[in-house]
């Protein structure tokens, strides 16, 4: 009882005023009245940080109360009421991969239509736009690693989702305007926005895991469950975008005015964080974790000054590199098949699901069984670290059964093997399935490959080798026409 009269007593100190928050005044107040010479000396603006202060937590309380200070932070650690910080953060997940999608998956809209007048740069449009989307996610992976970047979260969440933002912009008015006569010119314009898009939208996702980083671990996960949500939803866009419209430029309009708004939703909840209680306390807790242990803090803080002793590359390194090598080779064969190879088999069987095809057996197909393949994997950890790098080298089969697809049968001479379309689909939900399960298994397992000190380091290296094999297959990609054109397969 008395335990529960004190943690009353602690909760209801949040909602009284403090004496001392209050604003000072003169020794002539007491009569009620301001000392308005005093006041009238102060600066409108001052050079301070502003501060968010919750209406419904509280009345011009001061900081510290708001941060629940000189509250027992394992009384009663408030909850996560309806699942808001949660669900912001699957929001911000899909906010994170909402470049990358929306370009792929506008696939018709770029190649049919803006490009048809210069087929050479619309048969490569694809791996173009992955090297443009994937290059700055490389570059600042790695710099990442071996370099620490400072910085406010704030600052860089803001600047990044405004400056993506003003690209979708001139991307909508691309859309607008008559390119027909400079195709060329076009494309280019196109790849350096997404260069620059890619570039920003690589800060916004380092520094929303970085926000999650602040909360209990489902709050990471739920991160990448918004990512792995974001291509089916940006597939239904696009399908949504089609069935109102049959104007490639109309429905493009539309398409990317969708995706910008899904990044303003991101840039609006960022802000309503701090005004939520239970993302406050944890805020707080791990303030006062890092004032009681300096040396967790240094580790950190990425303003800190170095730490005496190196980070051990080599051996970090040494104990994860079979972990790091199955994610490489997991998103490897993903990215040297989907998109480029995927989305150019043709049906065997005339008319087969129509003009919808290519959306449903290779982007609708992909995404969902990516993103059921992420959900298997949080639940039935199979294979365990010491298999799963069989598992990830069996999946190389999917590159040559996807080339032997009716890939390209106008370009091809590689004889056709797979003269199944359901066969065909079957393989693509197997694909997806298994990059998702596996891509997930590995990201778990590299943390835990290393001593508790660097396991922080060894998933960063992890991200940046999964960057790596996108980058690595986007490149092999590249060449799949080429490979099933050779003139060695007429003899066959």
């Amino acid at each position: 009882m008395e335990m529960s009269h004190q943690g009353g007593a602690e909760a209801e100190s949040l909602l009284r005023p403090d004496q001392r928050s209050a604003v000072v005044m003169s020794q002539g107040t007491r009569s009620g009245r301001w000392d308005v010479g005093d006041n009238e000396k102060l600066p409108f603006l001052r050079n301070e940080p502003v501060k968010l202060t919750p209406a419904w937590e509280g009345s011009n309380l001061p900081n510290d109360t708001l941060n629940l200070k000189g509250i027992a932070m394992d009384l009663a650690p408030p909850k996560d009421k309806w699942n808001l910080i949660f669900l912001t953060l699957i929001l911000h997940g899909l906010g994170t991969l909402t470049a990358w999608n929306m370009f792929i998956t506008a696939k018709d809209y770029f190649v049919v239509y803006k490009l048809a007048n210069a087929p050479f740069y619309a048969k490569g449009f694809l791996p173009y736009v992955g090297w443009a989307c994937q290059t700055p996610n490389l570059l600042f992976s790695w710099f990442n690693v071996f370099v620490k970047i400072g910085g406010n979260l704030t600052t860089r969440i803001v600047w990044s989702l405004i400056m993506e933002v003003l690209v979708f912009v001139v991307t909508v008015i691309l859309a607008m305007v008559d390119s027909s006569e400079w195709p060329v010119t076009f494309f280019w314009i196109t790849l350096v926005s997404v260069f620059i898009l890619n570039a920003f939208n690589a800060v916004f996702q380092n520094s929303v895991y970085g926000v999650a980083a602040r909360l209990p671990p489902q709050y990471t996960g739920a991160v990448v469950l918004g990512s792995n949500i974001c291509g089916t939803l940006v597939v239904l866009l696009n399908w949504l975008s089609e069935t109102f419209t049959t104007s490639y430029r109309t429905s493009a309009i539309y398409y990317f005015i969708a995706g910008m708004f899904v990044l303003l939703i991101c840039f609006d909840t960022y802000f309503a964080l701090p005004l939520n209680r239970f993302y406050r306390y944890h805020e707080t807790l791990q303030e006062r974790t890092m004032r009681v242990n300096p040396a967790l803090a240094a580790t950190a803080n990425q303003n800190a000054s170095p730490a005496k002793q190196r980070t051990p590359y080599g051996t970090i390194f040494k104990q994860s590199w079979v972990q790091l090598y199955n994610v490489f080779i997991i998103f490897f064969v993903t990215l040297a098949v989907f998109p480029e190879v995927h989305s150019n088999i043709e049906p065997i069987t005339p008319n087969f699901l129509g003009h919808n095809f290519t959306k449903l057996t290779c982007f609708l197909t992909f995404n969902l069984t990516a993103m059921i393949g992420n959900l298997t994997a949080s639940c039935w950890q199979f294979p365990s670290p010491r298999w799963l790098s069989i598992f990830t080298t069996i999946r190389l089969v999917f590159i040559p059964l996807f080339l032997v697809c009716n890939f390209i049968p106008a370009e091809r001479t590689l004889p056709v093997l797979v003269r199944n379309d359901w066969l065909y689909w079957f393989l693509a939900v197997i694909l997806g399935w298994s990059s998702g399960h596996g891509s997930s298994l590995g990201m778990m397992y590299v943390s835990g490959t290393v001593a508790p000190e660097h396991a922080s380091t060894a998933g960063m290296i992890g991200g940046a080798m999964l960057v790596t094999g996108i980058v690595a297959g986007i490149t092999f990609s590249s060449i799949c026409r080429t490979l099933v054109s050779l003139d060695v397969w007429r003899s066959l």
